[in-house]
């Protein structure tokens, strides 16, 4: 991804510290309740600066993910609870916070460089981290956030907003039937949320040491890769060692068809460090326990089963929220995003949000640079681990931002625009 001029016709340049509150105030957010509302929260000030810039530029396909955004709009008629009501319009808020953040990366070319984005999201990786020792070393530790104190009761009732005020770091039962090791979680609700951020996170990482190796940074920004691995690989997340794996092979591939051997060594001794780890954390006797101990596995293929059938009673629009299992087990439409939007949204609607995905992947499959090639290995990541995971909102707020990237385009080329009002909107 070669770095863009502004345009002279461009309007005033868009702001950095939008975009960092977001990552580098998340322990904060974290802390006071607010969590992920903070992005709809800084996409509305997002808004008021491409208001003012007048011109907005979007890339050629992104009409596809507008037309989701319509139909996860049209989907609210299958809502049929207060509650769940209030479950869609947050993860609609989220929606739209994403495409916002999507919008000002992409239009922010002069301020939000390349290079700057990637040192933000390996900022945001060392939060991600520190996380999760705090999880590992006092998995107890519970808070209540100052948002407590200033919802109402019948809000706090709400599943998703009591988990969001009253915190925990670990996923951890010890009074549980099953004795199981604590899971990190902090600075997200669910280990799951943990593990799907930190596969996202690792191969921008990758490509923001191969920037900066020259630098004083690099050599304890690569001391702290391995210390990662501790709390990483004892979250016990099946579905985050499938997407570090998929990543390293990918990348793997890309640099063999290319001869960059260089670069291939330096994988390759990225590999033998992960194995080591395994090794001596005694990740793969861990995770086996864990699978011969839990159900999981067999309630996740019941849950798959229920969600695709009930939808298929309601094919269109879904249901507008996740719903009770008729199992008795966790909420049909959970578990994974492609299911939460498939019953939620219909199958259109998970195609749509699929399609923006991998067009996005597509468009960028032919990027050399690395931090180019990392943005193609998460949108093509994420296009696995939308599987079994839920990736609201932050894995999707960085498959964004890494789609945003790869997509802009030269100065005056590949865009058209469309003159309305004095203000410019290019497609």
């Amino acid at each position: 991804m070669p770095p863009s001029r502004p345009r002279p016709d461009a309007g005033p340049a868009l702001p950095r510290w939008p975009v960092a509150a977001i990552f580098f105030g998340y322990p904060l957010w974290w802390v006071l309740g607010i969590g992920d509302l903070a992005y709809p929260m800084l996409a509305a000030v997002m808004v008021v600066y491409l208001v003012r810039r007048r011109r907005v530029d979007v890339p050629r396909g992104f009409g596809i993910w507008l037309l989701f955004l319509l139909w996860m709009a049209f989907s609210v008629i299958g809502v049929d609870t207060s509650g769940r009501l209030l479950g869609f319009l947050f993860r609609a808020s989220m929606y739209v916070a994403v495409t916002v953040l999507f919008l000002y990366v992409y239009n922010a070319r002069a301020t939000l460089t390349a290079r700057y984005l990637a040192g933000l999201l390996t900022g945001f990786w060392l939060v991600v981290v520190a996380g999760g020792f705090i999880g590992i070393l006092v998995p107890g530790f519970t808070f209540t956030t100052p948002m407590s104190f200033v919802i109402p009761d019948w809000l706090a009732s709400n599943d998703l907003i009591r988990s969001m005020v009253y915190r925990e770091v670990a996923q951890w039962n010890p009074n549980g039937y099953f004795q199981m090791d604590p899971r990190p979680s902090a600075p997200f609700l669910y280990t799951n949320g943990w593990g799907n951020a930190y596969s996202l996170l690792m191969p921008i990482v990758v490509a923001y040491l191969l920037e900066v190796r020259r630098e004083r940074r690099f050599w304890w920004l690569l001391a702290a890769v391995p210390l990662s691995f501790v709390p990483a690989f004892l979250t016990l997340n099946r579905g985050m060692f499938i997407g570090l794996g998929l990543a390293l092979a990918y990348v793997t591939v890309r640099l063999v068809l290319r001869g960059s051997f260089r670069a291939l060594v330096a994988m390759l001794g990225l590999a033998v460090v992960i194995v080591i780890a395994m090794n001596v954390l005694s990740v793969g006797d861990r995770v086996t326990s864990r699978v011969e101990t839990g159900s999981s596995t067999e309630d996740r293929a019941s849950l798959y089963q229920e969600t695709f059938e009930r939808t298929l009673e309601s094919p269109m629009f879904g249901y507008g929220a996740p719903k009770p299992s008729e199992q008795g087990l966790l909420s049909a439409g959970t578990q994974g995003q492609i299911w939460m939007l498939m019953f939620s949204h219909g199958f259109p609607g998970a195609f749509l949000f699929t399609a923006w995905l991998a067009v996005a992947y597509f468009r960028s499959i032919r990027e050399r640079d690395p931090m180019g090639v990392a943005c193609n290995t998460v949108l093509l990541v994420i296009l696995v681990e939308i599987l079994y995971y839920g990736v609201m909102t932050t894995g999707l707020a960085i498959a964004m931002m890494a789609a945003a990237m790869v997509m802009r385009p030269e100065p005056s080329l590949g865009e058209h625009a469309f003159e309305s009002n004095g203000s410019t909107m290019r497609a």
